[in-house]
C-alpha cells in the first residue's frame, strides 16, 4: 500500500527551506511572533473572562444603598427588617465594607466585617467562619486576609498586626489571625476580614448603620421583581442586581478589548502583508526551480506536493513555537504588559495570578487563521507555474 506521505519529497522541502535558510528563518520568526501575540490576547482575555464571570457568581442577587446628593452614605439596619417582610425575600444581611487606602504601598485593601451568628451571603465567608473563632477575634481584634494582603503587609514589616488610621487620626492595632482563600483571586486577594464592630471603629460608623444590604431572593427569577418592591418602599436607594454588575464588569471589559482588537488587526494586517507578497507571484528563482523540476520529470502532483510539505513544515513549527511561548508567556510569566491594558498601570490593586485556562477553539482560531491561508498563498502561484510548459517557464 502506498504511503500517503512521500517521505522523498518531505526532505527535499527541508532541503528547500534550508537553502534559503535566512529567507525561511525570517517568515518563521514573523509567523511566530504573530501567532504569539494572537495566542497571548486570547489566552488573557480567556483568563480574565473566566475570573470576572467567577466573581460575579459570587456576588449577592440584591445590593440595596442609601443614596444621599448623588452618594453612596451609610444605611439604617433596621431597613432589613422591612425587606425580609417582602415576598419572595429568603434572606437580608446589613453588610460592613469599604476599602482602605495602605499609602505606604499604595495599594487598596478591601475590608470587609462579618459576624459569625449571621447567614453568610458568601460560601468564601462561610469557610472562614468554620477555620476561625470569630468571638476571639472579636476580643483581641484580630483579623484574617488574603494572600496578596499578607505578602503587602510582610514587605512593610506588618507580620503580626496592622495599624490602622481611624477618621479622628488614633491608630488601631488589629493582629494577623491567619490567611484565607477564597474562591476566586479577583475576589480575596487583596481582601481582609474582621468581626463587624472592629470595623465599625475603624471606619467611624455608628452602632446602627450599615455600608449596604445585600438581598438573597429564593427564586432567581424573581429578583427584578423584588428590586422593584424595594425601590417603591425606599425610593431613596440605589438597587444594584447581579444582572446590572455582569453588564457593568462586560462593558468595562469590552472597552479594554477595543485596545486588544487595535493589537489584533496589526497584527492580521502584518501577517496578510506577507501573504499578499508571497500570493502575488513567484520570484525567478523559485519559478527556475519549478521548471526544471517538470524538465526532469517530476508531474504537476508532486511539485505542489513538495510546495505544501515546505509550506506546511514552516508555518506549523511557527505555530507550535508560537503557541509554546504563548503558554509561557501567559501562565508562567503573567503576561507583563500586556496584561496591564486590562489591569491597568496602577498601584492601587494588589496583584493576582491569571488563572490557566485551556480553550481548544482559542488554538483552533489561530491555526485556521494562520497556517492554512500561509499554505495557500504558496500552493496557488506554484500550481500557476507547473501548470506551464517546463521550456517557457525556465526562460
Amino acid at each position: 500500500m502506498r504511503s500517503k506521505i512521500n517521505l522523498y519529497l518531505m526532505e527535499y522541502a527541508l532541503n528547500a527551506l534550508l537553502r534559503e535558510k535566512y529567507k525561511s528563518f525570517f517568515i518563521m520568526s514573523i509567523f511566530t511572533l504573530l501567532t504569539f501575540l494572537l495566542t497571548s490576547v486570547f489566552f488573557i482575555t480567556n483568563s480574565i473572562k473566566y475570573e470576572l464571570q467567577s466573581t460575579v457568581d459570587t456576588l449577592p442577587q440584591i445590593i440595596v444603598q442609601k443614596i444621599k446628593a448623588g452618594r453612596h452614605y451609610d444605611i439604617d439596619e433596621n431597613v432589613v427588617d422591612d425587606i425580609l417582610e417582602i415576598a419572595g425575600v429568603d434572606d437580608a444581611v446589613a453588610r460592613v465594607w469599604g476599602y482602605y487606602y495602605f499609602e505606604n504601598a499604595g495599594v487598596n485593601f478591601s475590608i470587609v466585617g462579618i459576624d459569625a451568628y449571621e447567614r453568610q451571603y458568601k460560601k468564601t465567608f462561610e469557610n472562614i467562619i468554620e477555620d476561625f473563632d470569630f468571638e476571639t477575634l472579636e476580643q483581641t481584634p484580630s483579623m484574617v486576609v488574603g494572600r496578596g494582603v499578607k505578602e503587602i503587609m510582610k514587605q512593610s514589616y506588618y507580620d503580626e498586626y496592622f495599624n490602622f488610621i481611624k477618621p479622628d487620626g488614633s491608630l488601631k492595632r488589629v493582629d494577623v489571625a491567619g490567611v484565607f482563600d477564597g474562591q476566586t483571586q479577583l475576589e480575596s486577594n487583596d481582601m481582609i476580614v474582621m468581626p463587624k464592630e472592629t470595623l465599625k471603629e475603624i471606619f467611624g460608623m455608628d452602632e446602627m448603620q450599615a455600608t449596604d444590604i445585600v438581598v438573597k431572593v429564593k427564586n432567581p427569577q424573581e429578583v427584578s421583581t423584588v428590586a422593584a418592591k424595594i425601590k417603591l418602599i425606599y425610593p431613596d436607594t440605589r438597587i444594584i442586581t447581579t444582572q446590572d454588575l455582569q453588564i457593568s464588569y462586560q462593558n468595562i471589559f469590552d472597552y479594554k478589548s477595543g485596545i486588544f482588537l487595535a493589537l489584533f488587526v496589526i497584527a492580521i494586517f502584518t501577517f496578510f502583508i506577507i501573504i499578499y507578497d508571497k500570493a502575488s507571484g513567484l520570484s525567478s528563482e523559485e519559478k527556475r526551480e519549478i521548471g526544471i523540476l517538470k524538465a526532469i520529470g517530476w508531474k504537476i502532483d508532486d511539485i505542489l506536493k513538495e510546495k505544501f510539505y515546505e509550506a506546511f513544515i514552516l508555518s506549523f513549527f511557527a505555530y507550535i513555537l508560537g503557541v509554546i511561548l504563548a503558554l509561557l508567556y501567559v501562565y508562567l510569566f503573567q503576561a507583563p504588559i500586556l496584561r496591564d491594558i486590562f489591569v491597568g498601570y496602577s498601584q492601587l490593586k494588589t496583584s493576582f495570578e491569571l488563572p490557566f485556562i485551556f480553550d481548544l477553539h482559542t488554538l483552533f482560531l489561530v491555526f485556521f487563521l494562520s497556517v492554512p491561508i500561509y499554505v495557500a498563498a504558496i500552493i496557488i502561484p506554484s500550481w500557476k507555474v507547473a501548470t506551464l510548459e517546463a521550456d517557457e517557464v525556465i526562460r
